[in-house]
């Protein structure tokens, strides 16, 4: 067996405070902070003397400087939109959503300029129907299997939280050679899936918050138990979207995972 299959590490929280609480949009109350602070600044610049640029902190000044960009594929004659960065030579990393977010979630928690930062290609994808994607009635079973070579990102790792599990799991149990790697984020379709992974060779993390209410954090080891090599961080104090609860070791233990699995792309 090997040494980190089934791993549990449970990380304390650092307090009370929550930067995001459902059902409130974490997007408008991030750029909301964002106005808030930038007119405190005007105000003790004017004050002080000190010239202050709105623009500075503006969201494309922040895209500029993380080199995020919208990108659109056309499959079965729609639209998918996502947001991309990073090096076109780094490993992929394929970030899809739940079903209350869109790729935007991953670009105002700062996670695209993160991995884009630390070296790897990043692609934030608006599933059909949400963000600026066009919507459609399509086959979530073959769905990823199918795109991601009209994606042009040789075999990513897929981060599927909550919903987007619906969409992984069938091309990890049919198709694993395509993909590099797989970060579970409280997924869903865990009990219809778990067995016919049994003995997957895809490295795997494994994320939940231990305050789910949608999806019981004992999966968690349920999952993992169907992979060869798999690591589950529990994430102490956060709920279904732990990501929002806490970013900082969220982000944390995805890079250490990424980290691991190396810097450079897979082949197709």
């Amino acid at each position: 067996m090997p040494e980190d299959r089934g791993a549990s590490h449970r990380l304390a929280a650092p307090g009370p405070l929550r930067a995001v609480d459902l059902p409130v949009d974490p997007i408008g109350v991030t750029f909301s902070c964002v106005r808030a602070t930038a007119t405190t600044l005007l105000v003790l610049g004017s004050f002080f003397g000190l010239l202050v640029s709105p623009a500075s902190s503006s969201p494309e000044s922040a895209d500029a400087i993380a080199g995020i960009e919208d990108g659109v594929v056309e499959f079965d004659g729609h639209s998918i939109h996502s947001l991309r960065a990073g090096p076109e030579t780094g490993r992929s990393v394929l970030l899809l959503h739940g079903a209350k977010f869109d790729a935007e979630t991953w670009r105002t928690l700062g996670t695209i300029a993160l991995l884009a930062k630390a070296g790897y290609r990043v692609i934030a994808l608006d599933l059909p129907g949400f963000g600026k994607s066009d919507p459609w009635r399509f086959d979530r079973d073959h769905f990823l299997e199918r795109l991601l070579p009209e994606l042009g990102i040789g075999k990513p790792v897929v981060l599927a939280p909550s919903m987007s599990g619906a969409v992984a799991f069938p091309v990890l149990a049919a198709r694993p050679e395509l993909v590099a790697g797989f970060i579970a984020v409280a997924p869903a379709g865990v009990e219809r899936y778990a067995a016919r992974l049994a003995g997957s060779s895809v490295p795997a993390l494994i994320v939940w918050g231990d305050r789910d209410a949608v999806f019981p954090v004992a999966r968690a080891e349920l999952l993992a138990a169907s992979f060869e090599r798999a690591n589950v961080v529990i994430l102490a104090g956060a709920r279904h979207p732990c990501y929002l609860d806490e970013p900082a070791r969220f982000h944390d233990a995805v890079l250490k995972f990424l980290n691991g699995l190396g810097m450079h792309t897979a082949a197709p």
